[in-house]
């Protein structure tokens, strides 16, 4: 019998027996376990075995709640991206609630930065995922963005913030001793860059350290935020979206 064929529909998926821990599984426990699994181990942790184990119960009981570890890592993406939406909540402008949104899914994927490496660039398909894109959406036309613009404009600011937050994560991932080494190349070597040959670090050496050793990502997001704003007033005042 294939993998795919063991999932027990949703009603029938409730353990009769707690598991030896003395826990009833259910979908949350095991995706929330294997979030702290991920944390921890990394991607080698996405495995029914590790998993069946952490849970105190055979990994075969796992497939009746997931078909395949994709599956449960689109869940656990998904769970990510609801933990998010909880605690945003819009105010009506839009360009606050994008900042807040956007700055929140950022933190919220540092926090749990190997599973933001797997998670990143997939598409769940799932209940939190269909929120956040429908409430992005309801922003941007709230705010009198036409819905082609709202579109392209959704893409931009996702795709923008996915992709620092695995560039981030990729980065606090690695062992301490790699992340030691590319701060001090940043410090020793960029730093002490002679004029004389490489006179615009030289000369910003300075603020260039001191920029990159944080995330580009808040100052990015405030250009894609002001860009968009410009679309808009081009908009409001009648004259269409500039490039369009």
């Amino acid at each position: 019998m294939g993998a795919s064929e063991r999932v027990v529909p949703e009603g029938a998926r409730r353990r009769r027996r707690p598991t030896k821990g003395g826990t009833v599984l259910s979908e949350q426990l095991i995706v929330e376990t294997t979030l702290r699994l991920i944390g921890e181990h990394g991607a080698a942790a996405l495995t029914v075995r590790r998993l069946g184990a952490a849970l105190g119960c055979d990994p075969s009981a796992v497939y009746r709640y997931f078909k395949d570890t994709d599956e449960l890592l689109l869940a656990v993406a998904d769970e990510l991206i609801g933990r998010t939406l909880n605690s945003w909540r819009p105010t009506g402008d839009w360009r606050a609630d994008l900042r807040a949104l956007g700055l929140r899914m950022h933190a919220d994927y540092m926090a749990h930065p190997q599973a933001a490496m797997l998670a990143c660039a997939r598409v769940t398909g799932r209940r939190h995922e269909i929120r956040s894109v429908d409430a992005i959406l309801g922003v941007l036309r709230g705010a009198g963005f036409p819905d082609a613009e709202a579109v392209r404009i959704y893409h931009v600011f996702v795709d923008q913030t996915l992709s620092f937050a695995a560039l981030d994560a990729s980065t606090l991932a690695l062992p301490v001793r790699a992340r030691e080494l590319e701060a001090r190349a940043w410090r020793e070597t960029y730093a002490r860059m002679p004029a004389e040959t490489h006179p615009h670090i030289a000369a910003t050496s300075g603020v260039l350290v001191a920029e990159m050793d944080r995330s580009g990502y808040p100052a990015a997001l405030e250009m894609v935020l002001a860009a968009a704003a410009g679309r808009l007033a081009h908009v409001l005042e009648g004259s269409g979206p500039p490039g369009a």
